[in-house]
């Protein structure tokens, strides 16, 4: 099965029809299930209140009639689980053709939709990096979460984004894609400064937001040859590990442990944390869950494990063991491995030049100094909060179009400071959780206070945005053109989340 991207239909760059860039985008006809707030929120099956009553022999109809309908219940049940089990399929025709049947289901009745609110998500990692989520699987969480738009973003690779795509539109949620990367700062004032990445100096993570759709080929071979260079970087830290592992009998197979984690055959990235996976693994066949394992990280490998995080792995029964072992390993063991990337890291002056040619929004990821880490896999240590003027100041230089940052995982105070800096700059503010693990919730409660309304009206601009430039780049919201004729990012942003909010039927559309 071919997914196919639909061509624009603008032609004026001065006098833009948001009405007309919605439907050459493809997103004004979505095939997704219709709105019914008025239904339960999570995914669940279908009640049968009437099945424990009506029981007495005089209303054998009744109960043979509700007997059908547990038998339906139970029937519906075992097809929806094995219908959500096939979105993590191998096979990317089959994820999709599952996602369809799962939105009859919704439809027929059989599926108690989804309450949706406002939320949304821009920083979504699927398979194609490292996570339990297809890109379909993805979507399908986001769905069932209420969210009202999502954003896949995978480390070193684009080759999830056209499934993502086509399972925005099967399911009626806006969709938006990027790619994150660690780029070299050396060449900067930023060079020797710990930026944004607790295993490495003057390199920081950088994404491209809003890709145009017809530009995904173009960041798939720009990667290409970086990917090559991480997998050399790869086999070095695995030899590295399985030396510190000699002494417990523990041996990792990069070919055959490590790789078959990831989509590497398709495009995708593999990262530290399929190694430190493939080592979870590893350990817990080794040393099994509970009390034995967590005694081996503390007593024989000198891990300093968190008190929440030791119950989760004390725990034999915790679904997500293998996860939360990872992010052990990697806030404490992944140091003492550690090989420094250097020619898989693009310069940053090349990456925002690439970015600009095919119109994405460049972003620089906030992360801020760490006290306690939310996700478990960082140690308390300082980051950009001591030279955040200079940070700022080398951003603009450079050009980056963006700054994005996650209010679930800094203080108000550094957040606050965060979001003055960018108004001074004039730098367009992105959000979205980091997710990577399916212990983390795709709703970041921390965006619904007021102080982050702006993050919802740019989450709509940025689907606007990729909207307007995937039918043409000069339309795009960071474009010479546009700019030119709308220099106010306020008013930019008013013009693309209005583009955005129509895709989804939540406006009316008029015209740029």
């Amino acid at each position: 099965m071919n997914i196919q991207m639909n061509k624009g239909k603008i032609n004026n760059i001065d006098n833009i029809n948001i009405r007309d860039a919605v439907e050459s985008s493809g997103l004004a006809e979505s095939n997704g299930p219709a709105e019914n707030n008025g239904l339960a929120g999570n995914i669940r099956l279908s009640e049968n209140k009437g099945l424990a009553e009506n029981t007495r022999p005089a209303e054998n109809k009744n109960l043979a009639r509700n007997n059908c309908l547990a038998e339906d219940c139970s029937l519906t049940g075992n097809l929806v689980q094995n219908l959500v089990e096939n979105l993590n399929h191998s096979s990317v025709e089959i994820r999709l053709e599952s996602l369809r049947e799962l939105v009859k289901l919704v439809e027929a009745g059989k599926i108690p939709r989804p309450e949706r609110g406002n939320d949304v998500n821009n920083h979504i990692h699927t398979i194609y990096s490292f996570s339990p989520y297809s890109p379909a699987k993805a979507t399908w969480m986001a769905y069932n979460a209420g969210l009202r738009t999502a954003g896949i973003m995978d480390h070193d690779s684009i080759s999830g984004a056209l499934e993502f795509i086509e399972a925005g539109k099967i399911l009626g949620i806006a969709t938006t894609i990027g790619v994150e990367c660690r780029a070299d700062f050396s060449a900067t004032p930023l060079n020797g400064r710990k930026i944004n990445n607790p295993d490495q100096d003057s390199v920081a993570y950088v994404a491209l937001h809003g890709i145009p759709h017809q530009k995904i080929e173009d960041v798939r071979g720009f990667f290409y040859p970086y990917a090559r260079e991480r997998n050399k970087r790869n086999y070095l830290m695995v030899s590295r590990l399985n030396s510190l592992l000699e002494p417990y009998s523990i041996h990792i197979d990069y070919e055959k442990d490590v790789v078959p984690l990831s989509k590497r055959e398709e495009g995708g990235s593999v990262t530290e944390r399929h190694i430190l996976f493939a080592l979870a693994r590893a350990l817990v066949e080794k040393y099994k869950r509970g009390k034995s394992l967590v005694d081996f990280l503390k007593e024989e490998m000198g891990i300093s494990i968190k008190p929440r995080i030791e119950q989760y792995l004390l725990d034999a029964s915790n679904e997500y063991y293998e996860y939360d072992l990872l992010g052990v390993l990697k806030s404490d063991l992944l140091e003492k491995f550690y090989a420094d990337a250097a020619r898989e890291c693009p310069g940053i002056r090349e990456l925002i030049d690439f970015s600009n040619s095919i119109g994405a929004i460049s972003a620089y990821a906030y992360l801020g100094d760490v006290t306690d880490s939310v996700t478990g896999d960082k140690k308390a240590q300082k980051f950009e909060d001591d030279y955040i003027e200079l940070l700022f100041e080398v951003l603009k230089e450079l050009g980056f179009n963006a700054v994005t940052y996650m209010p679930s995982r800094n203080t108000i105070t550094q957040l606050k400071r965060v979001k003055d800096l960018c108004c001074r700059h004039g730098f367009f503010q992105i959000s979205g959780e980091d997710i990577n693990s399916p212990r983390q919730s795709f709703i970041c409660i921390a965006m619904r206070d007021r102080e982050f309304e702006n993050l919802f009206d740019s989450t709509w601009a940025l689907v606007g945005h990729e909207i307007a430039a995937t039918e043409d780049i000069r339309r795009g919201m960071f474009s010479r053109e546009t700019i030119g004729r709308y220099p106010v990012l306020n008013e930019r942003i008013r013009i693309y989340k209005e583009i955005g909010l129509s895709s989804a039927g939540l406006a009316r559309a008029g015209n740029i």
